[in-house]
């Protein structure tokens, strides 16, 4: 078949019969074939254009073409069997795995970026490639190394992730381009991701095995006849999680028909005893009996306060109110109420609601313009506008809060805290200072707590077992680190100096070993 027959087979262009330009056998073109030539023109009249057996791109296989097109599967750019970049078993994109490749790629993970069964996103045959692809076997977009997604195409990005644009959670060194394939390059561009989470920080881990009712006959037979075997409370709390303390009550009730909670009152005395007795129980029965003794009595223990409101997370707090109201017959909220006054007491009030945000990702524009709130609520006015930075400290989430602080800085050159010892004064800057404190780096005010709690004459016992207690199965090695860094010595030795006897054992086993 001539394809296609143009001009007319007739004669050429001019058809002339006897010699126009060119010569007279054909014309221009040739009187047997037109423009293409019958026999051999330009293309041949084998295939036309496209020609049907082999031209470009073959009738066989589309673009890319299925057995050799661009790219070759068998050699192409790169070699699959070979040499591609980078070296994998597949080309680039490998055909099975992806951006980038699983057998070296970055981040090396079994799936390519982000982590999945098949890489970012392997395209499939026949259904279009990642996002908007031709119907191919491999090639098309995405193949490039910036291959980040067609024009114009389907929006990219992960299920569950940010959309295009936005920052990686978690991924520090993502270039601000996502067409630069370097990753790992720049400055972040996402200043506050969330902190990684660092997997079990605790320093008591579960004792395998544990079984309350023989630990129950342990510490009764430490308590029965003369005498009490300390040693073995010791070694029998200091090796069980909370939630292997807890059932011992019980259990010991069943066994014995008596109050484990009453025989080891009478049997101990001093910090030993209290320290026992807040081992025995639950972590919100434990923080509901400390803001307890924190506000009735003379006087209230305000940092107490704080330090439990502005630590702990909605669930705690909801179950803290809950046995608050259970055990002491008053809400919590009331308690406060009636126990402080003032933007001091709004703020107990707002924390001791456990309604904070607390969602992991950070919107950067927020966090600018939170911390302009701040600067014009403070610095930037005659007096202060404190329920700003309620509003603020109480309700945002607390990587947000984190990211807030940073922006504050930058701003106006003042570190947050500064500026809230400027503008505030008494209960109100204290506790508006720990809460910054506690968000800005939890492990840190934990360390600035204890070691406050062992300075000087005396010790704070009530704040050492507090924080030995409710922290040893959470961030203890954290805290550890942080009072080695900050004061310049274990926390261990710290306790060690400060403590003495079954006390002091006890307490260093809940520390967890020396740094």
């Amino acid at each position: 078949m001539s394809y296609p027959g143009y001009p007319p087979q007739s004669g050429g262009y001019p058809p002339q019969a006897g010699g126009g330009y060119p010569p007279a056998q054909g014309g221009y073109p040739p009187a047997q074939g037109g423009y293409p030539p019958a026999q051999g023109g330009y293309p041949p009249a084998q295939g036309g254009y496209p020609p049907a057996q082999g031209g470009y791109p073959p009738a066989a296989g589309g673009f890319p073409p299925a057995a050799g097109g661009y790219p070759q599967q068998g050699g192409g750019y790169p070699n699959q069997a070979g040499g591609g970049y980078p070296p994998a078993a597949g080309g680039y994109p490998p055909a099975a795995g992806g951006f980038p490749p699983q057998a070296g790629g970055y981040p090396a993970q079994a799936g390519g970026f982000p982590p999945q069964a098949g890489g970012y996103q392997q395209p499939q045959p026949g259904a279009g490639g990642y996002p908007s692809m031709p119907p191919a076997g491999g090639g098309g977009w995405g193949a490039a190394p910036g291959g980040y997604g067609a024009p114009g195409g389907a929006q990219q990005g992960y299920q569950g992730g940010p959309a295009p644009g936005q920052p990686m959670p978690s991924y520090p060194g993502a270039p601000a381009n996502p067409q630069m394939p370097a990753y790992g390059g720049g400055a972040p561009s996402n200043p506050q991701a969330p902190a990684i989470h660092k997997g079990y920080r605790g320093s008591l881990k579960d004792f395998p095995g544990a079984d309350p009712l023989r630990d129950v006959e342990v510490l009764r037979k430490a308590m029965k006849g003369f005498g009490t075997d300390e040693n073995a409370i010791i070694e029998l709390l200091g090796s069980r999680t909370n939630k292997q303390r807890a059932p011992m009550v019980a259990a010991y009730k069943t066994t014995y028909g008596k109050d484990l909670l009453k025989d080891l009152k009478s049997e101990l005395t001093g910090n030993f005893e209290k320290l026992v007795l807040a081992m025995m129980m639950t972590p919100a029965q434990f923080d509901a009996a400390e803001l307890r003794e924190a506000i009735k009595g003379a006087g209230t223990d305000e940092a107490c306060l704080i330090e439990i409101l502005s630590s702990r997370s909605n669930a705690d707090i909801h179950e803290i109110t809950r046995i608050y109201k259970a055990e002491y017959g008053k809400s919590l909220e009331d308690a406060i109420s009636s126990d402080t006054s003032g933007h001091f007491r709004r703020l107990l009030v707002s924390l001791c609601q456990g309604n904070r945000d607390e969602r992991e990702t950070v919107d950067i524009a927020l966090a600018k313009q939170d911390a302009q709130k701040l600067y014009a609520a403070g610095e930037n006015k005659v007096g202060t506008d404190e329920s700003q930075f309620n509003a603020i400290l109480c309700a945002r989430s607390k990587p947000h809060l984190r990211a807030v602080f940073q922006e504050y800085q930058q701003m106006c050159g003042r570190e947050i805290e500064k500026s809230i010892c400027r503008e505030m004064s008494g209960n109100l800057e204290s506790g508006m200072v720990a809460v910054v404190k506690c968000i800005k780096d939890t492990a840190a005010y934990f360390a600035e707590r204890l070691h406050k709690a062992m300075q000087g004459a005396g010790t704070k016992d009530t704040t050492l077992i507090r924080i030995m207690v409710s922290r040893s199965e959470i961030d203890m090695l954290d805290i550890r680190q942080a009072y080695m860094r900050n004061y310049g010595k274990s926390l261990y030795t710290a306790i060690s100096g400060d403590t003495s006897g079954d006390y002091k054992k006890l307490l260093l086993k809940l520390c967890g070993g020396s740094d």
